[in-house]
């Protein structure tokens, strides 16, 4: 994978503009990765639900769980689905609504300085090898364009929100992660 430097976006990849993002705060080093996992309904993959979830179109009457959700302001810079498809949504440079409240050694709102990707899959389910491959590709990606982030600075969502998140969960395997990044 290839990051443009000028707008953000990974080359050759399919992007659809979230409206939930904005500046981050001048002088902000980009220096961790964020992983999430997300399934729309829950535990259902495939369909346009996530990104009509980031892109604040998601119907309420579509599904009983959108009524609880569907007016949330989220988003992700990148989605890497099942079938190991990635689509970006929010450009790297740009603060991504993804972490909400948060802290990571320290540093509160961890939107600020992080990049967040989103898994398609369940805190339980275990994760697909494309999307690992995936996701290991984009890490080299991102850690070519922004000299902060490495192979120390991953994450997942709920070692930055403890109590509050559980993502990417138990079926994430981080030693698999880190054997591909080595």
């Amino acid at each position: 994978m290839q990051i443009n430097s000028k707008t953000g976006l990974i080359e050759n990849i399919p992007y659809t503009a979230s409206p939930n993002t904005d500046e981050r705060p001048a002088g902000t080093e980009i220096d961790l990765v964020v992983i999430h996992s997300i399934s729309l309904p829950p535990g259902e993959y495939g369909g346009p639900w996530i990104e009509k979830l980031f892109s604040n179109q998601l119907p309420a009457d579509a599904h009983p769980y959108f009524k609880e959700i569907h007016q949330l302001k989220v988003s992700a810079h990148v989605l890497i689905r099942r079938d190991g498809s990635v689509q970006q949504f929010v450009p790297f440079h740009q603060r991504a609504w993804h972490a909400g409240q948060s802290c990571y050694q320290g540093r509160d709102d961890c939107n600020n300085f992080s990049i967040g990707i989103e898994l398609e899959g369940t805190d339980d389910s275990e994760f697909e090898d494309i999307q690992y491959q995936q996701l290991a590709e984009l890490i080299d990606a991102l850690q070519s364009s922004y000299p902060g982030i490495n192979k120390n600075r991953l994450t997942g969502h709920s070692n930055i929100a403890p109590g509050r998140k559980t993502d990417p969960g138990s079926g994430f395997d981080w030693g698999r992660l880190r054997t591909l990044l080595a």
